[in-house]
C-alpha cells in the first residue's frame, strides 16, 4: 500500500502529514455527516487506522512522523516542525 507524507526531510528522516479535520476524524473539529453516516464513520475509522499504521511503520524504520491538524495555526505548526528539525540535525551532527 502506497502512502505519502505532505513534506519529507529524507536526511533527517522526518515525515510531515497535514491531516484534514473531516478526513482524519479530528476530535475538535471533525464532523459526522447525517447522510450515509455509517459509510463515513467506517471510512474515517479506516483513515485513522491507516494513519496509525503509517506512523508505526515509519517509527520502525527509524523515521519520525509528525501530524499537524489543518486547523492548527500555520506559525505554530511551523515552529513545532522547526524545533524538531533543528533537534534532529543537532543529533545527527553529534554522531
Amino acid at each position: 500500500m502506497r502512502r505519502e507524507a505532505d513534506v519529507v526531510f529524507p536526511r533527517l528522516r522526518v515525515a510531515i502529514f497535514v491531516d484534514g479535520c473531516f478526513w482524519h476524524g479530528c476530535p475538535e473539529h471533525g464532523t459526522k455527516p447525517r447522510r450515509n453516516a455509517e459509510y463515513w464513520e467506517t471510512k474515517i475509522a479506516r483513515n485513522r487506522a491507516r494513519d496509525a499504521d503509517t506512523d508505526a511503520r515509519l517509527r520502525a524504520a527509524g523515521w519520525t512522523p509528525v501530524r499537524i491538524w489543518e486547523h492548527e495555526p500555520p506559525d505554530q505548526a511551523a515552529d513545532q516542525i522547526e524545533q524538531l528539525i533543528r533537534a534532529r540535525a543537532r543529533h545527527l551532527a553529534t554522531r
